[in-house]
């Protein structure tokens, strides 16, 4: 395992790497966030009833 620590920096990769892993977090949080399901923040939308789109009818 030494000769692969030869060929690469370790503070150069380890940097890298969580950069990358930070990144992936982000984007991963940031696409749970836009789902209706699993956005902690602003919770579930709720649907619209089909009765409350449907106007009531005047009396005549």
């Amino acid at each position: 395992m030494h000769k692969v620590w030869l060929l690469f920096d370790p503070r150069r990769t380890l940097v890298a790497l969580f950069t990358f892993l930070f990144v992936l977090a982000l984007l991963i949080h940031f696409i749970l966030l836009s789902t209706d399901r699993f956005n902690w923040l602003d919770g579930p939308k709720k649907a619209a009833d089909a009765q409350s789109l449907v106007l009531p009818s005047l009396p005549a």
